[in-house]
């Protein structure tokens, strides 16, 4: 198997001396463009999860090695009501069009947080897409992304797009803030044949039967077959308390309203994982671990996710963890862990196949300063 090095590395963003209403940057998103471009996108912020938190975009022109935040500031409002938002996702669903996808988050009372430990619901969302046919430098009027049934809506991932021209948009599904039912979480897709002007009813991912496993964050990366993809999840035991190892899923959107078959458990340990297709049908995945110290760790597979060599292998980046966190990895408070989520001083990681190789991306820095980072990794033989 090819061994994994990191060539260059750098800061998207650094927060290090931004001003306060910058100084967290957190959740990112890249989007190499047909034009040879890079895009990033990311949340930003004073805070994490604050009820001001907006998006920023930039743009490379040199593979990553210099990165121009862009003039654009999105409109935090919906249908009249002032909101946040959670995701930056990107696709170019035709060359020279790029499509944004975001979860928008009603902030019209702020001083409510963004989940309520009583409830464990989450304030009302909406997913929003907006269009950009000059390399991100304008974007369209925001236009909403239909979720029947659904509540607690957030975009989770990159968006995918095969051959022939289909979209899929990443969603996890859970409950709203004031909803005193028990929590039925799932990872959806909705998928658009028209180019993002229209998507069909949710598909469904991975829900667990009995809702006792949470199929959280999933990542997702388009096969060379249409509709064909695997997902990668980060999988949480409610009534363990504690999660498991990463799971991953290969189906179709071809399998009729759903997958035919459930995500399964993997040796990485760990929690988001972002992964990656090779035209040879290597799997890549990026996996960030909280332990202590954190780890993000570059894994890579030659049958299709049955075998992980430990020494293919590559360590891309350790963090020392210095946020004031209350929960490990056994015996976990479910509320006190979402608290822990908005401490997190790293993670999100961000994996894109480039004609040279691995282009990767994640947040980290001190509770009060957090920086986007990017890397490039190739392979040799």
């Amino acid at each position: 198997m090819p061994r994994l090095e990191m060539v260059a590395e750098g800061l998207v963003f650094d927060a290090r001396h931004a001003e306060a209403e910058e100084a967290t940057n957190y959740n990112g998103s890249l989007l190499p463009l047909a034009s040879g471009a890079l895009l990033a996108g990311w949340q930003c912020g004073s805070e994490k999860h604050t009820p001001t938190n907006s998006l920023r975009i930039a743009r490379s022109v040199d593979h990553g090695q210099s990165w121009q935040v862009l003039g654009w500031r999105f409109d935090p409002h919906w249908r009249g009501v002032k909101g946040s938002f959670l995701a930056a996702e990107m696709v170019e669903a035709e060359e020279g069009r790029v499509l944004l996808f975001t979860t928008w988050v009603d902030r019209s009372d702020p001083q409510r947080p963004l989940f309520d430990p009583e409830t464990e619901g989450l304030l009302p969302t909406r997913i929003l897409s907006a269009e950009s046919r000059d390399e991100g430098d304008s974007w369209s009027e925001w236009k909403e992304v239909s979720t029947p049934g659904l509540t607690g809506c957030a975009v989770t991932g990159p968006v995918l797009r095969w051959t022939d021209g289909t979209l899929a948009c990443a969603f996890e599904s859970f409950k709203e803030y004031d909803d005193p039912r028990p929590v039925e979480p799932a990872a959806w897709l909705v998928v658009s044949r028209d180019g993002g002007d229209s998507f069909d009813a949710p598909w469904l991912v991975a829900r667990h039967p009995q809702d006792a496993q949470y199929y959280w964050d999933q990542r997702l990366a388009a096969a060379a077959q249409p509709g064909a993809f695997l997902a990668m999840f980060w999988t949480h035991d409610r009534g363990q308390q504690r999660d498991l190892n990463v799971h991953m899923l290969q189906a179709t959107i071809r399998e009729g309203t759903g997958a035919a078959s459930a995500p399964v458990e993997t040796c990485l340990p760990g929690q988001i994982a972002a992964c990656g297709l090779t035209e040879g049908g290597q799997v890549a995945v990026l996996v960030v671990d909280r332990g202590s110290p954190g780890t993000l760790t570059l894994w890579q597979s030659a049958d299709g996710g049955a075998s992980w060599p430990e020494d293919a292998r590559l360590v891309v980046y350790v963090h020392e963890e210095r946020a004031a966190l209350t929960q490990g990895r056994e015996d976990i408070d479910y509320a006190a862990y979402w608290e822990d989520m908005a401490k997190w001083s790293f993670g999100h990681p961000v994996l894109r196949r480039c004609p040279d190789g691995w282009l990767l991306a994640w947040y980290a820095g001190s509770p009060d300063r957090m920086s986007i980072h990017w890397a490039r990794v190739v392979e040799r033989e």
